[in-house]
């Protein structure tokens, strides 16, 4: 066996104990920290598949960006996790059917795969990086399911920020109407009284 497949079983295990953790973690805080294990070891695999490229952004993007923002939207939000789980095991049935499904199609994948059979790919430019061909597909026949994905990502950011300044006590919120239909009369009031000596 060789040293790629030694690295690829080893990270391929660690990534399935991430992922069971993320699932069965009852603090959410632990099961986001789950789940940036869980990206890391799948760049090692997109590092170890040559997909150099693939990898950083998952990094950068996914552990540096995306799960920050979630553990600061976990972490901000005022929320009772525990009324949450109450009615968790009612769900349990279409979890482990979804579960088998996904088994199911991963053993087919295997078993078509020991069979010899590969699936027709474009040859390739020796000259040219995935990074290249990435960023060429990404911005010419791509181009508008990109911009989609960038303006849902906006979009999930400003739901968070929404998300946190919601109605909390203690919370204050500026009344910016309320501010400009001000009047001089309302705001002072001159109190006249006879002079002391």
């Amino acid at each position: 066996m060789s040293i790629a497949a030694i690295l690829f079983y080893a990270f391929s295990a660690v990534l399935v104990v991430a992922a069971l953790g993320v699932v069965t973690a009852r603090n959410p805080v632990y099961a986001a920290l789950f789940l940036v294990l869980a990206f890391l070891n799948s760049a090692v695999l997109w590092l170890l598949l040559e997909a150099e490229f693939l990898a950083i952004v998952l990094v950068l993007v996914y552990v540096g960006a995306v799960m920050v923002l979630f553990l600061f939207v976990i972490m901000m939000l005022d929320v009772n996790f525990e009324q949450l789980r109450e009615g968790l095991t009612r769900y349990a049935p279409l979890g482990l059917l979804v579960a088998a499904i996904v088994v199911f199609e991963i053993a087919s994948v295997v078993f078509v795969r020991s069979l010899g059979f590969t699936p027709d790919r474009p040859a390739a430019a020796s000259t040219d990086s995935n990074t290249r061909a990435l960023g060429e597909l990404l911005y010419t026949k791509y181009l508008y399911p990109f911009e989609l994905a960038s303006v849902l990502l906006l979009l999930a950011i400003v739901a968070a920020i929404v998300l946190t300044m919601r109605h909390r006590a203690g919370l204050k919120a500026q009344d910016v109407a309320g501010q400009v239909a001000v009047r001089a009369k309302d705001r002072i009031r001159i109190v006249k009284m006879p002079s002391e000596r």
